[in-house]
């Protein structure tokens, strides 16, 4: 390829990366308001455990636990960040933090939009019920992008702590978690290290090819509330309207093949099992392709791996959960 067509091509895919970016951050923006942190910390055997929260924006504040070794390091220490799936909480992530924060980490878990504390007590009604409000109103992202905000907002705080390194923050996301945190590692170069887990996908893909129903059975309620509405049928025509007002762009222009190359030359370990319905794998592949390419192309394909455990679906095995946090011990050396 003659050099002057090579650097046309690499201009034009680096344009096409930065307009992709600015317009997802452009889809979720708001004011950024005060973090106003507030802490409340507690001490166990060998381990100190922090409950906090920060202002996400004007109207939410976001509740999180984060694990250290105790006594408290005395130099900056990494910090991963796990994200929980669907119908999940902060809480259920405790026994990975623990594992992360033995190994020398600052472990975190947040709870997502509707989920935990943020539920208001009535568990995964509360999500359904605000998926279905955006529907019906245009107003707020609660399937996934508004979850991806308050990442933003969280590495804003890490980034305030004197224990933490921002240098080298990393994350890893199970299912929900798991695609909110390809999202957010493609729009913000503070996530070092990315690791989603049962996640990465292609709506399209699932569109197209009639496999749509097992990740929709996520928020089934949400998706039969909004039928109702219309008097539709819940096909793949209507989950199309469905996805352009409740979650604009994730079955195109914010796909999976679109995001997650733009991870690279940041070290990323994708996690899915090969026969997960909500992942199916022809459209898992098309991912998994596209970021083969870019990671090539940055001349950083070390730091691209994939696991597709064989037998399995939409689990993590113990096995790839050792994998995830040997990779995260390999690029941010606690």
């Amino acid at each position: 390829m003659p050099l002057v067509l090579a650097f046309l091509l690499a201009a034009t895919a680096f344009a096409q990366t930065d307009t992709t970016r600015a317009e997802f951050l452009h889809l979720i923006d708001r004011p950024r308001v005060p973090l106003a942190p507030a802490e409340s910390p507690a001490a166990a055997e060998g381990v100190e455990e922090i409950r906090f929260s920060y202002a996400a924006d004007a109207n939410q504040r976001v509740p999180g636990i984060l694990l250290r070794a105790s006594p408290a390091p005395s130099r900056r220490r990494p910090v991963v960040i796990a994200l929980h799936g669907t119908g999940g909480n902060k809480e259920g992530q405790l026994p990975l933090l623990r594992r992360l924060a033995g190994l020398g980490f600052i472990a975190i878990a947040i709870d997502g939009r509707y989920h935990g504390e943020r539920a208001g007590g009535s568990g995964r009604a509360a999500y359904n019920d605000a998926i279905l409000r955006a529907w019906r109103t245009g107003h707020e992202h609660p399937f996934l992008y508004d979850t991806v905000w308050d990442i933003l907002r969280l590495l804003d705080y890490l980034e305030t702590r004197a224990d933490v390194d921002a240098a080298r923050i990393g994350a890893i996301g199970f299912s929900k978690g798991g695609m909110e945190l390809y999202l957010a590692a493609a729009i913000d170069p503070r996530i070092r290290v990315a690791v989603p887990c049962i996640g990465v996908q292609s709506f399209r893909w699932a569109l197209d090819h009639d496999s749509w129903h097992s990740r929709i059975g996520t928020i089934q309620a949400a998706v039969n509330g909004a039928a109702r509405d219309e008097g539709a049928q819940v096909d793949a025509a209507f989950i199309q309207r469905f996805y352009d007002r409740v979650v604009p762009g994730v079955d195109g222009r914010f796909d999976g093949p679109a995001m997650l190359p733009l991870i690279a030359p940041r070290p990323l370990l994708t996690i899915n099992g090969d026969s997960d319905p909500r992942t199916p794998r022809p459209g898992l592949d098309l991912c998994l392709d596209a970021a083969s390419r870019a990671y090539a192309h940055a001349g950083a394909s070390d730091r691209f791996r994939t696991v597709i455990e064989p037998d399995t679906a939409h689990k993590v095995t113990p096995a790839a959960l050792d994998t995830a946090l040997e990779w995260f011990q390999r690029w941010l050396r606690p």
